[in-house]
């Protein structure tokens, strides 16, 4: 039963994934808004949903570990593992925005993240690390002025008059709100399952959310970019992953901290550096060869590097 239900939620985030790419960019021509934007705010909102649910679920139940290894460990699979594999695929392009603007800004919000919830351990002067209250409320403050500058500052894309033919508004609307649902759903029959069979094997719950919480409900960015790459559209594969790491951040974390105060007692250095590395090493590859993109061998170093994480993960008492 177990494995129907992995198959039937792999099967929804596919399908769920091929309309919200679709319908996203549909909006996009009809609003005039470049596929980046709509990337990393509808795209990426709507496909960390299930890191919400997850976190908010670990806050209120006082589970820190969940809430805080779930954003880490999703953070950390989106840029390595997700952009790593599609760039394997098909090459993913950049912009001098995305160089100069969208790439340090999702840098510097893992760093805050680091700085804010770290900062003991950081200084050597005890492991009560933790992130207040009162910082969550600067996160959320942080987030809403993200997306005032991501709207404001939006380089306006030329509407294609044969391609606004092809999908209609409301249909567009439509195609993104099933691709959510699909995505959501898929990926919370994946997370549910796999959760069970790892538990069974009794290991822990830091883990968990590092490794199968974290891949699972990044599932729907690993869909959503294949497809967006498959199709050409590289805007809305990167704009995806990077509003989804600074909504995991700055909006996520920022709520969840707000419920409850969230203890980062569970997290070594290890996870932060490599954290705070995937950030820096997509920076890398923004102003590496000639080309402004990620390339295949990139690609392929970025999955060395997330492999190498992992098999840490396995192996550390």
């Amino acid at each position: 039963m177990t494995i129907i239900l992995l198959l039937v939620g792999l099967g929804l985030i596919v399908l769920g994934a091929d309309w919200l790419v679709d319908g996203a960019s549909a909006i996009a021509r009809k609003a005039g808004v470049s596929e980046f934007v709509i990337g990393l705010t509808i795209v990426g909102f709507g496909t960390s949903c299930p890191e919400l649910v997850v976190s908010l679920t670990g806050a209120i139940q006082g589970n820190a570990d969940i809430s805080i290894g779930n954003v880490i460990g999703s953070n950390i699979f989106n840029v390595l593992f997700i952009l790593g594999i599609t760039a394997l695929l098909m090459p993913v392009s950049m912009t001098e925005e995305n160089r100069k603007r969208d790439i340090p800004l999702t840098l510097a919000a893992s760093v805050i993240l680091v700085l804010f919830g770290m900062n003991k351990t950081l200084l050597g002067i005890g492991n009560a690390d933790s992130l207040s209250r009162l910082e969550g409320i600067g996160f959320l403050l942080l987030f809403a002025a993200y997306m005032f500058f991501c709207f404001k500052f939006d380089p306006k894309e030329k509407t294609d008059m044969s391609e606004q033919k092809r999908m209609k508004l409301p249909l567009a609307i439509l195609a993104v709100a099933a691709g959510l649902a699909g995505l959501i759903f898929g990926g919370e029959l994946f997370v549910d399952s796999a959760t069970a069979l790892a538990r069974r094997l009794g290991v822990s719950d830091r883990f968990i959310a590092i490794t199968i919480l974290a891949g699972g409900t990044s599932l729907p960015e690993l869909a959503t970019c294949i497809v967006a790459a498959a199709r050409h559209k590289d805007q809305l594969a990167l704009g995806n992953i990077l509003g989804s790491n600074v909504f995991n951040i700055l909006l996520i974390l920022g709520c969840s901290s707000v419920i409850t105060p969230l203890s980062f007692q569970g997290m070594s250095l290890v996870d932060a550096g490599v954290l705070i590395a995937s950030c820096v090493m997509l920076l890398l590859w923004a102003y590496s060869g000639r080309k402004c993109r990620i390339d295949r061998w990139e690609g392929a170093l970025m999955l060395l590097f997330i492999a190498a994480y992992y098999y840490y993960l396995f192996v550390k008492p």
